[in-house]
């Protein structure tokens, strides 16, 4: 982890790389970078014409602004705009994104942008991976989900009914702008979602960074002109973590299997919800954050002091930590192993779990029983 910013230096952006040998790529991370976006896209692919990708609610405070920056540098545009929420990962927004970029002229040598939350990028970037056999893409992530987590690392798909993510590409992007003043509208759900991710950076792999954030979470929610050291320090700490394990791991054929800590019961219970306003990815990431610090409680791998800090740092800042904070029902025992049994990281029928030997100690657990994890969640069941 790197130290708190000083007041200051946030007048250039933080650049963070992420090492990809000749598709290598920056992050580039500060406040009112959305203008500088024509003219960063211009030095990368002159020439280039521009699909913008993004959903009704994004368009409302931002589209303007993004076409505007894009005409400014001479780039062409075309403005592809989805319905929000994670209906839209599906066959069929997939398809209308594939056929409107097609209609746009759109060539191999053009660039298709991201501009919105983590399930714009996953869309635009499968639909990137896909027409003409593979375009260049550039993630302009509009949430704090998105700009610490899903704009980097070039993972990309839509949801199947049995699940989700199960239809994708790994496509990495050529460039990442994460304009944080665009986080000034969103919703306080919506922020303290994406700090989920923030603080599962912490739980997995940095235990000086969690206790950094059980410090100054606050000062990371903050929004304002002025810009905000805090919430920029902690961008810049997870895009840094994720990009070494990205460079190190791209295809996720080992470390990176990290990164999906507390996703195994968190996508489990998202799907279990019906991909809603219910229970956001976020939320569900919390959820399952803390089932995995309790299972590996369970297992005997830490203290219940461990599972009980870890809970009570999600409690304080919001979000939920107990399976009776969700709302309406929740899927019955049979329906959630159904649902962990479509887990990405399940290999021949073996469950795959990140478990942890402390606060910042995650591990891939392979070969997990299936009956632990049913006896466990049973038990959880049962209190509710």
């Amino acid at each position: 982890m790197t130290a708190p910013l000083r007041q200051g230096e946030l007048a250039e952006p933080i650049m963070v790389k992420v090492a990809l040998d000749a598709r290598a790529y920056d992050i580039v991370i500060g406040r009112g970078l959305l203008a500088s976006m024509g003219a960063r896209i211009k030095t990368l692919r002159p020439g280039a014409k521009c699909a913008i990708v993004t959903d009704a609610t994004v368009a409302k405070h931002h589209l303007a602004t993004a076409d505007a920056a894009l005409h400014a540098a001479g780039i062409d545009t075309a403005a592809i705009v989805v319905g929000e929420g994670e209906a839209s990962k599906s066959y069929a927004t997939f398809e209308t994104v594939c056929e409107a970029i097609i209609a746009a002229h759109i060539e191999r040598g053009d660039l298709i942008v991201a501009l919105g939350g983590g399930v714009i990028g996953d869309l635009a970037g499968y639909a990137a991976a896909s027409v003409r056999r593979g375009l260049d893409f550039v993630q302009v992530p509009t949430t704090l989900l998105a700009q610490v987590d899903s704009s980097v690392g070039g993972k990309s798909g839509i949801n199947s009914r049995h699940g989700k993510n199960l239809i994708g590409a790994f496509h990495q992007p050529i460039l990442v702008i994460a304009d944080t003043a665009l986080l000034d509208t969103l919703p306080v759900r919506e922020f303290r979602a994406g700090y989920a991710e923030v603080a599962k950076y912490g739980l997995l792999g940095d235990a000086v960074f969690f206790s950094w954030l059980e410090a100054n979470w606050r000062d990371v929610f903050v929004g304002g002109a002025s810009g905000n050291q805090a919430r920029e320090h902690a961008i810049a700490v997870c895009c840094r973590g994720k990009a070494g394990i990205v460079a190190r791991d791209e295809r996720e054929t080992g470390e990176r299997a990290l990164l999906n800590f507390g996703h195994t019961f968190g996508h489990a219970l998202e799907a279990g919800a019906g991909f809603s306003q219910r229970l956001l990815h976020g939320e569900a990431v919390a959820l399952g954050m803390v089932l995995a610090f309790e299972f590996s409680a369970a297992k005997g791998l830490i203290g219940a002091a461990d599972a009980a800090r870890a809970r009570a740092h999600l409690a304080a800042v919001g979000l939920p930590t107990h399976l009776n904070q969700v709302p309406g029902d929740v899927p019955g025992l049979d329906a959630l192993m159904d649902l962990i049994a479509q887990d990405k990281k399940v290999k021949r029928g073996k469950l795959t779990f990140i478990l942890v030997r402390g606060i910042g100690h995650a591990f891939v657990e392979n070969d997990v029983s299936a009956a632990e994890v049913r006896a466990f969640l049973g038990d959880k069941l049962s209190q509710l």
